[in-house]
């Protein structure tokens, strides 16, 4: 196995393997196409009064002391995808989100603690929140001036913030979080379900249940505080570090502790089995599966975690977190009914044909840990960069376990007309965010890499990579820079033809 022993002869084996084919998953989304949100454009803000007295420190703190005027944080990151989604002006350090929730009414209430270090001298600055009501606004402790424009909430402090200094932002809100449809008309954001709720964050579903920089270019590290009715389980990610239970209620506490992209955050409240495990050798493992979903294909799927786990270990690179695990929710049909890629445990909706949980799709999504978590798309149009590595990773399992050789699914993919609608590093519209071409001819981009150079060096690359930018962002530009640094090779026709071109080519 590639996890336990590595190496060039267990690649090279795995290469030659041969049977049928398993079925395609969908995944992050991992089963073809998914879902993709259309950040409305933010109408202009209305102009506010300042009070006399505030008016005045902000024009003594912009006057003769030489300090330069004090910006407005831009309402977008500038994605190309969406315009909208994230802000300018700061990078969040810490979220901390001390929330309740009610099945019987859907309501969402509490309170979000938004750390962050200014990176301009700020008068004001956005969040990104869609739907609840906000109660009020503090920055540093002191109230703050706030207001709303579709999926904007501004913040006015009560002074500028100095560049390079670090400020709390807490927000109180309430209310019944909506569910958001895509492009593509999958869902995301808040899912309620007959028992309690699910979050589902990619790509922008994160503002529909806290306030945010939603953009997967700002990570940062996350503690949820979730109140749920007594017989509730509250699963997050990161790891479990307290419950509290007080007047019919029990608080689950989650610390995520590496830095976090928001549309990897989830939270899943409901009636869960949950397994808990220490296998050797690996991270701790944490799993919660709805009963109605808890078919033998599932389980027996779910007891390989630390198996797959190894053997991508073998290709990416130590695991990158600190505990992993699964949860499988039972979502209504229409809901969404896709796997997503969630940081340190993937979600996987149920099914109502077994197993909810196919190993296919598994293997998809453990591979994201490294490829999506760890290292996160800088922009939207990155996002090959996920889905693309985590397809060929499914390519490579099918092989290792003597299903179809990694030949035999590249030939599927190039034969298929679906992936070559557009090239992978150029999604034209968020709706083909997670399209055939970023999937399957994202893969296709690692086989031609590989036959390139070779497997040792190919291998030695695949997990180079993750370690390079763990932990943060990386670009298409990024990656193909590295490759060409790494292996000292011009490999400019390789992904011209592969990466960018819209044309297809002659023969793999």
């Amino acid at each position: 196995m590639f996890g336990a022993h590595g190496g060039y002869g267990v690649y090279a084996a795995l290469m030659r393997l041969r049977l049928p084919r398993p079925p395609r998953s969908r995944s992050s989304r991992n089963r073809l196409p998914v879902s993709v949100r259309a950040v409305p454009r933010t109408a202009a803000l209305p102009r506010v009064a300042l009070p006399a007295a505030l008016l005045a420190c902000c024009l003594s703190c912009t006057g003769g002391g030489g300090a330069p005027p004090a910006a407005a944080g831009a309402p977008g990151a500038g994605d190309r995808l969406f315009p909208q989604a994230g802000n300018g002006g700061y990078d969040v350090t810490h979220y901390g989100l001390d929330l309740s929730y009610d099945p019987a009414t859907g309501r969402l209430s509490g309170t979000a603690d938004v750390t962050a270090t200014a990176t301009e001298r700020l008068g004001r600055f956005n969040l990104d929140l869609s739907g609840l009501t906000v109660g009020s606004v503090a920055v540093g402790g002191h109230p703050a001036g706030f207001s709303r424009s579709g999926d904007e909430l501004t913040v006015r402090p009560a002074g500028p913030l100095a560049r390079g200094a670090q400020f709390t932002a807490t927000v109180a809100y309430a209310g019944v979080p909506r569910t958001l449809t895509d492009p593509d008309g999958s869902k995301e954001g808040w899912l309620r379900t007959d028992d309690g709720a699910v979050a589902l964050g990619e790509p922008v579903g994160a503002m529909a249940w806290f306030p945010c920089d939603n953009h997967p270019s700002d990570k940062a590290a996350y503690d949820l505080t979730m109140s749920v009715p007594d017989g509730l389980t509250a699963v997050s990610n990161g790891d479990l570090a307290g419950t509290t239970h007080s007047g019919g209620r029990t608080a689950f506490h989650w610390r995520t502790s590496r830095p976090m992209a928001t549309y990897l955050a989830t939270v899943a409240i409901g009636r869960f089995t949950v397994t808990r495990s220490a296998p050797p050798g690996g991270p701790p493992q944490y799993t919660a599966v709805d009963p109605r979903s808890d078919d033998p294909g599932t389980a027996a799927s779910l007891r390989r975690i630390p198996e797959i786990l190894r053997w991508e270990s073998g290709l990416f690179g130590p695991y990158p977190f600190a505990s992993a695990g699964a949860i499988v929710a039972h979502l209504a049909r229409g809901q969404g009914g896709y796997a997503l890629e969630t940081q340190n445990r993937p979600f996987f909706p149920g099914a109502s044909d077994p197993p909810a949980v196919p190993l296919n799709t598994l293997v998809h999504e453990l591979s994201h840990q490294w490829v999506g978590d760890s290292v996160t798309p800088r922009s939207w149009q990155d996002i090959w960069l996920n889905e693309g590595f985590a397809t060929y990773t499914e390519w490579l399992w099918a092989a290792h376990e003597g299903g179809d050789s990694v030949d035999t699914s590249a030939a599927a993919a190039f034969d298929d007309p679906a992936s070559w609608t557009f090239p992978p590093a150029s999604p034209p519209t968020a709706a083909d965010l997670f399209a055939t071409p970023v999937y399957r001819r994202g893969a296709l981009v690692l086989y031609e890499l590989r036959r390139a150079l070779g497997d040792a060096e190919f291998l030695r690359l695949l997990r180079a990579w993750p370690a390079q930018h763990a932990y943060g962002n990386a670009s298409t530009a990024d990656f193909t820079a590295f490759c060409a640094h790494f292996t000292g090779r011009d490999l400019t026709p390789l992904f011209h033809t592969w990466l960018y071109d819209a044309a297809k080519p002659a023969h793999l």
